[in-house]
């Protein structure tokens, strides 16, 4: 089969309703994603600084759709990024199973630390988790947000905005973080 155009990797920067957000890929799938920033420039200089970022923005279809679901996604929609295909080599295999264990989780559903670790096979190392977590090479897609501290605390968070921005992104899946309002404002009163 042949393609149409010889170029596989490329980038793009897109402006979304929460910022402008950037994405790179090679012919194995996503191998960046930068979450949003104020200003265009701010993420292509993000994107450029990794090895392995091509200059190209061509752009294969399932990049074209990929854009569209974080454009989608940022605007409120319940989009799911589990069948994105992304390429994790030079990723270790203690990084790998927590990626993948972490791919798992929907729209909306959290886990902790600790609960994230036991299920990708590494039970007691919740802090090594949040190391890996931290070098997520493709937040959102591996969606490292919904993963809080024990006893529902935010947790860290490495993304522009730190874990600001780790709030507002679970509260745009209806996942409120910290203690529940009171009685009263819970019923409109």
């Amino acid at each position: 089969m042949e393609t149409t155009s010889p170029i596989t990797a490329g980038h793009a920067v897109l402006e979304t309703v929460i910022g402008f957000m950037g994405i790179a890929w090679n012919e194995n799938g996503l191998i960046r994603l930068c979450l949003p920033e104020r200003s265009r420039e701010a993420v292509e200089r993000r994107l450029m600084r990794h090895a392995g970022v091509s200059a190209s923005t061509a752009q294969p279809p399932w990049v074209v759709e990929l854009i569209a679901s974080i454009k989608a996604y940022a605007a409120g929609g319940d989009v799911d990024f589990s069948g994105v295909p992304v390429d994790l080599a030079g990723v270790d295999d203690f990084r790998l199973a927590i990626y993948t264990a972490a791919r798992k989780l929907a729209f909306g559903e959290t886990t902790t630390y600790g609960e994230l670790a036991k299920t990708a096979g590494h039970a007691g190392l919740a802090r090594e988790t949040g190391a890996a977590l931290g070098a997520n090479p493709v937040p959102l897609v591996i969606p490292c947000h919904r993963i809080l501290a024990a006893g529902g605390k935010i947790g860290g968070f490495s993304a522009p905005g730190g874990s600001a921005t780790k709030e507002k992104m679970l509260a745009m899946e209806g996942v409120r973080v910290g203690p529940p309002p009171p009685a009263q404002v819970s019923f409109g009163f």
